[in-house]
């Protein structure tokens, strides 16, 4: 057990610092604020905005101006509890809701805090100074991101909680799922995810679409029912699914969403697409009466997850399919970028 101290330096930290170039540099730990805690990282997922801004150096519209620590998807155990008694104590195995919302000059509803116009998130380039991500040995975190963890539950596999709870939220988007035919387009590790929630909420019938055969495969390990190739546009056709959930990002996979859904159904776009005009067959979408809903982070259905996760109603392992040393960092980033290998590819953080 390590004493509670401030730590000299964070260690290593994944360190994006332009388009191409990425390092593990040595960040300095500044004495926390009272409001925060000291983590002990202990795995981190890679998501596909840190990919972005390790290859584009930039995640959408934001764009990299200055060296930033990658990484929101991250577990680990308190190493100092917050100085002002916010938070949990030293020794707590935590898991972390990357976003801080704030508001801003747009309106928004006040109960979707997930859309208030100031938010920052973790490990993200949207506002200079950058927000810092939380990929190092060791990180400060105020008290109010930490959710305390069932000592049961493994902390690889509550490495998946904030992408799960991304899924989450994009689930309850459409509302009651129990009994429905639901159609997932891309099976990346969102919509592997996405598949696992459906399943624990009820769906009689899921199909998952990709691609690449390991992430249909995946689908299928978490609860998918059948496998559909993307290209194969007759059979995403004949799903005619009452719930559809758009997990690709492409604006392909949005007009396979479209063309897949029952008349009268609902497509949730939880895949990010470019910025800009997007070709999608929308026609469609107004003739046959479809609900089109967004989905952009989540709430407090961290809590739901992590509940989930503790009860085994909630079944995720088989999206977890390579583990690297943060050494190695380098390499996991290379296989993560490859999804017709890999699912969700995680750090290990610990002897690090």
């Amino acid at each position: 057990m390590h004493t509670n101290q401030v730590l000299p330096d964070a260690g290593p930290a994944v360190v994006a610092h332009a388009a191409g170039d990425l390092r593990l540099d040595t960040v300095p730990l500044a004495p926390p604020a009272a409001n925060e805690a000291i983590i002990e990282v202990a795995y981190g997922g890679i998501c596909g905005s840190d990919l972005h801004y390790w290859q584009h150096g930039a995640a959408g519209e934001s764009v990299l101006q200055a060296p930033m620590v990658l990484g929101h998807e991250i577990v680990g155990t308190v190493l100092q509890a917050a100085a002002d008694g916010s938070g949990p104590q030293a020794g707590n195995p935590v898991a972390v809701h990357p976003a801080s919302p704030a508001p801003g000059a747009a309106r928004y509803p006040e109960d979707r805090p997930n859309l208030s116009p100031g938010c920052t998130y973790l490990g993200s380039a949207a506002r200079f100074p950058h927000t810092d991500g939380a990929f190092s040995r060791y990180v400060n975190l105020p008290a109010r991101m930490l959710r305390v963890l069932p000592q049961a539950l493994d902390l690889r596999t509550a490495a998946l909680i904030e992408p799960a709870s991304v899924a989450w939220h994009a689930v309850s988007r459409a509302g009651d799922i129990a009994g429905k035919t639901c159609l997932v387009i891309g099976s990346g590790p969102i919509g592997a995810l996405v598949v696992a929630v459906l399943k624990r909420a009820g769906a009689a019938r899921i199909v998952a679409v990709d691609v690449y055969s390991k992430p249909l495969d995946i689908a299928l390990a978490v609860g998918a029912h059948e496998a559909v190739q993307a290209f194969d546009e007759e059979a995403i056709a004949a799903v005619e699914a009452d719930v559809v959930i758009e997990s690709s990002g492409s604006h392909h996979g949005l007009a396979s969403a479209i063309k897949g859904a029952v008349r009268g159904g609902k497509v949730v776009m939880v895949g990010l697409l470019p910025s800009g005009p997007q070709p999608v067959p929308i026609s469609l979408a107004i003739t046959r009466e479809l609900e089109l809903l967004g989905s952009f982070r989540f709430n407090d259905e961290i809590d739901d997850v992590i509940d989930a996760l503790a009860d085994g109603s909630l079944q995720v392992d088989p999206v977890i399919t390579h583990d690297y040393p943060l050494a190695r960092a380098i390499d996991a980033f290379e296989v993560a970028r490859n999804s017709a290998e890999s699912g969700k590819v995680l750090l290990d953080f610990r002897g690090a």
